[in-house]
């Protein structure tokens, strides 16, 4: 099975923001830096987003800004750690697969 166009929509978008530092969620969080630097923040971030990402039977994606915001709220507290995120991650959220 192939993934769905609605699910590699979503994740092409997500990439394209993050790798060019323009999520909205990470205005003024200067993390571009990381690439190549600190890669493991950045493959756990797109490991939170590919956790949290849901899709129907049909494989059209449900909740991809919420899944966004999950994943940059990491990156946004591993930047800035006075910013608390407002509900802790679950363990199946930040698990590495």
């Amino acid at each position: 099975m192939k993934l769905s166009n609605s699910f590699s929509g979503a994740l092409r978008t997500f990439s394209y923001f993050m790798a060019s530092g323009t999520h909205y969620n990470l205005k003024g969080i200067n993390y571009l830096e990381l690439y190549g630097n600190e890669p493991s923040a950045i493959e756990q971030v797109f490991a939170i987003f590919a956790n949290v990402i849901e899709m129907n039977e049909k494989g059209e994606v449900l909740n991809a800004k919420y899944a966004e915001i999950r994943a940059t709220n990491y990156l946004k507290q591993y930047c800035d750690n006075s910013f608390v995120i407002d509900k802790p991650f679950e363990d199946w959220e930040i698990e590495l697969h």
